[in-house]
């Protein structure tokens, strides 16, 4: 599409020269995707030339598509819509660019990306509950942003920074010691990172009590919050855990190994990767050395309690903490760790979290840092913001345990899949395993396309009935039209049709609704690079939905098998099979599957 986007901008050049007698570089040319309701590929603008042609916008334009259909070999004709010149291309020419396409001819758009290294860094959960709903966008959205950068030409690695230490985590330690009673996963038949969840809910509850004694008794709720003996025990965890303590070291590696067993079970069956593992264990210290630095520079103080800060009120920030009186680390401790060791790792030219709206600050105070201590990375940080998913119920809290469960989640994404197809008689032919593979692939194309379909920037509203319903814009309607696909090409096989280049080069004329998926499947990679360079998954999904909708409108109205002229016959499947290439490639990198049959 580019070359050709190329070619009409020259062409045009060239007829503001012949017809006007005025100089416009091919360069700076800008043509835009016409507007589905009127005829034509590419639309170019003609109110900014008024002045210096000292004409109108329509009469420029009627000039400048007569001089294109006498000159310019690609183009069948044009129309004019006030000060809109919309050019339409002929249908030889889709035709050239198709065979290529089917003869394997695509552009390699790693030739042309930039040659960058980029980390991904997503998932990142605690490793004291299980992961959630809003865990899910976030693994479904790192995986694609990946994705679709490997597949616009970056040089990519996946990394998931644990958060695996910290008062949270002591958390869940202090309320096993006093309520576990030696409980384990094997003996509760519960995955670990539920068990440790559970735990999690459990401490919630007690100092909550604790709090409501203290108050009772008179004192102020915030000083009760400090002082219940449950928060006391914890951050004394806490200090015995960064001073090493056997006990303390025991008991953590312990629960952590039963999250890490409950982690990868969850990753296999929601099909998310990474390339490395970074845990924040192994990177706070790190982090204080950078803090050490950072105070030889000058560039963080020490307030009279002993606690670390930095001052960015110049960098239209605040003041930060940096490090505790305690001698403890935050979050931007072992951020400022990881950090290096990931360039260390690297040596990326960009480093992407992802990470909710809620840590916006977080990330403009660690990038003003980097820059401050003079990181030759700190460029490279970028936050890929995304907004939170909530239920019709409301906003989800893991303290209080009204978490929705991601393993939970998807087994009920897969009862409602199995019930689906069954109500559709879908899974005519199948064996029981084919029938459960075919329910997960439709559930897990459900959640990812109704999760990803939404700008990452946007909160949005998660309705699982909604995103498994075959109709409309929905990850299973897609699914349906490549599975359809499918099933047109082994009849065509039967058949003996061949659908090689050679089979249809005498083709000339297209149908309204063959010539709408040609231009469409002609905008795929133009389509990866776009959503590459905004790190947005969701401009994958709105193509794909296109491609899957423009397919099913020819489809019907376009009968393939009635078709007599054998020519025509082998470009509609040739047609349909680049559709379903198109379909698995472009859902692919949505991290979802496509099934051969529904």
């Amino acid at each position: 599409m580019k070359q050709l986007e190329t070619q009409i901008a020259q062409a045009l050049s060239q007829a503001l020269l012949d017809t006007f007698q005025h100089a416009l570089p091919a360069e700076q040319i800008n043509l835009q995707p016409t507007r589905k309701e009127f005829a034509g590929t590419f639309t170019f603008v003609t109110f900014p030339l008024t002045k210096a042609l000292g004409k109108g916008p329509e009469q420029i334009g009627q000039a400048l598509g007569e001089t294109l259909v006498k000159n310019a070999p690609q183009v069948a004709g044009y129309n004019v819509v006030k000060g809109f010149l919309n050019i339409e291309i002929k249908d030889t020419v889709w035709l050239q660019q198709f065979s290529a396409q089917v003869a394997g001819f695509r552009a390699n758009l790693a030739e042309t990306a930039p040659k960058q290294k980029v980390v991904v860094e997503y998932s990142s959960p605690n490793t004291n509950k299980p992961l959630h709903l809003g865990h899910l966008r976030n693994n479904f959205l790192g995986y694609s942003v990946a994705e679709i950068l490997k597949a616009a030409g970056y040089d990519v690695f996946k990394a998931n920074l644990v958060n695996d230490r910290g008062i949270h985590i002591c958390k869940s330690m202090i309320a096993y010691e006093k309520f576990g009673q030696g409980e384990t996963p094997q003996s509760a038949n519960i995955k670990g990172d539920h068990l440790v969840g559970k735990y999690y809910v459990e401490f919630d509850k007690a100092y909550k009590q604790e709090i409501d004694q203290l108050v009772a008794q008179g004192m102020d709720k915030e000083h009760a919050k400090k002082q219940a003996p449950l928060m006391l025990e914890t951050q004394e965890m806490l200090q015995k855990w960064e001073q090493h303590d056997p006990e303390t070291i025991t008991l953590w590696e312990k629960m952590n190994g039963w999250v890490y067993e409950g982690f990868h079970a969850t990753y296999q069956n929601i099909g998310v990767d990474f390339d490395k593992f970074y845990y924040e264990s192994g990177t706070y210290l790190l982090g204080k050395d950078r803090v050490e630095e950072g105070l030889e520079k000058g560039v963080f103080f020490k307030k009279p309690d002993g606690s670390v800060w930095i001052d960015l009120t110049e960098e239209g920030l605040d003041e930060k903490l940096v490090l505790r009186a305690d001698g403890t680390s935050v979050y931007i401790t072992q951020d400022l760790g990881t950090a290096e060791l990931k360039y260390q790792d690297f040596h990326y030219d960009k480093s992407v979290y992802v990470v909710a709206d809620e840590q916006n600050y977080h990330f403009q105070v660690l990038k003003a840092i980097l820059k401050k201590l003079g990181k030759p990375y700190a460029d490279g940080i970028y936050h890929l913001s995304y907004g939170m998913v909530d239920l019709p119920s409301g906003k989800m809290k893991s303290r209080e345990g009204t978490v929705v469960d991601a393993d939970e989640l998807v087994q009920e994404m897969i009862d409602t899949a199995r019930q689906k197809t069954d109500e559709l008689g879908k899974i005519e032919g199948f064996t029981p395993e084919e029938a459960q593979k075919l329910y997960h692939t439709l559930a897990m194309g459900a959640l990812k396309y109704f999760l990803l379909k939404v700008d990452p920037k946007k909160r949005m509203l998660f309705n699982p009935e909604e995103s498994i319903d075959f109709k409309g814009n929905t990850g299973p309607f897609i699914q349906y039209t490549h599975a359809r696909i499918a099933a047109i090409q082994r009849k065509a096989n039967e058949l003996g049709i061949s659908a090689g280049a050679e089979s249809f080069k005498e083709v000339e004329a297209l149908h309204e609704t063959e010539r709408e998926v040609l231009v469409l499947l002609n905008y795929a990679d133009s389509i990866i690079e776009e959503a590459a360079r905004n790190y947005a998954p969701s401009i994958i999904a709105q193509y794909a939905f296109d491609v899957a909708k423009g397919y099913n409108r020819f489809y019907t109205e376009v009968p393939i098998f009635q078709e007599t002229n054998a020519q025509v016959l082998s470009f509609r499947i040739a047609l349909s099979a680049q559709v379903a290439n198109t379909l698995k490639k472009v859902m692919g990198l949505l991290g979802i599957a496509v099934p051969e049959r529904m």
